[in-house]
């Protein structure tokens, strides 16, 4: 059992997102993984002028936000492709922290309207996720033509994804797994 931060990356009205992240969640669970559930949309933080750690007084929602990244043992984004890239909104709540990523994997969802399913949003949120010292495991987990896999209550209508999303999540426990043994060792910081 593991603690993993989800973190929603849309914010738009009708987002597509949501619905991947509940699924998402829903598996985790299924693993007796313990989830920080992370929207911006329900957050609202403002756009970064400061890091966590440059705050002097920070509010107590980003406190709260702090902790569950600091406590959790893997972070799995879940990204809309905006302009060949990740969303604005995701991006500013990671930017808030930096060391509480260190040495935890990450692996990254992605989703469009298209046929390619947001890889390139995919393989910017790798070099974010590296800055961030939470490396991102080899495999990623894109959906494209997200409207058409899950109905508009979110339940999912191609059972393909069920069988994919098994070795992805296999293998973000191996890592989860390997990383926290290693912080036990200790970590070069």
């Amino acid at each position: 059992m593991a603690k993993i931060a989800l973190f929603v990356g849309s914010v738009r009205r009708d987002r597509h997102g949501i619905k991947v992240a509940h699924w998402m969640e829903k598996k985790l669970q299924e693993r007796n993984h313990d989830i920080f559930f992370i929207d911006p949309l329900e957050l609202g933080l403002p756009l970064l002028d400061r890091m966590y750690k440059e705050m002097d007084s920070p509010p107590q929602k980003i406190k709260d936000l702090q902790k569950m990244i600091k406590d959790s043992d893997g972070y799995m984004p879940i990204t809309p492709e905006y302009n060949h890239s990740t969303s604005s909104a995701l991006k500013n709540t990671l930017d808030y922290f930096l060391e509480e990523y260190f040495f935890k994997p990450s692996a990254i969802v992605s989703y469009s309207m298209g046929r390619f399913g947001g890889i390139n949003a995919c393989q910017h949120l790798r070099q974010i996720f590296a800055e961030l010292g939470a490396p991102s495991i080899s495999s990623s987990f894109s959906i494209p033509e997200v409207h058409n896999v899950f109905d508009a209550g979110g339940k999912l209508l191609d059972n393909e994804y069920d069988v994919r999303v098994k070795r992805f999540l296999d293998e973000f426990d191996w890592y989860i797994e390997a990383f926290k043994n290693q912080r036990i060792k200790g970590t070069p910081y």
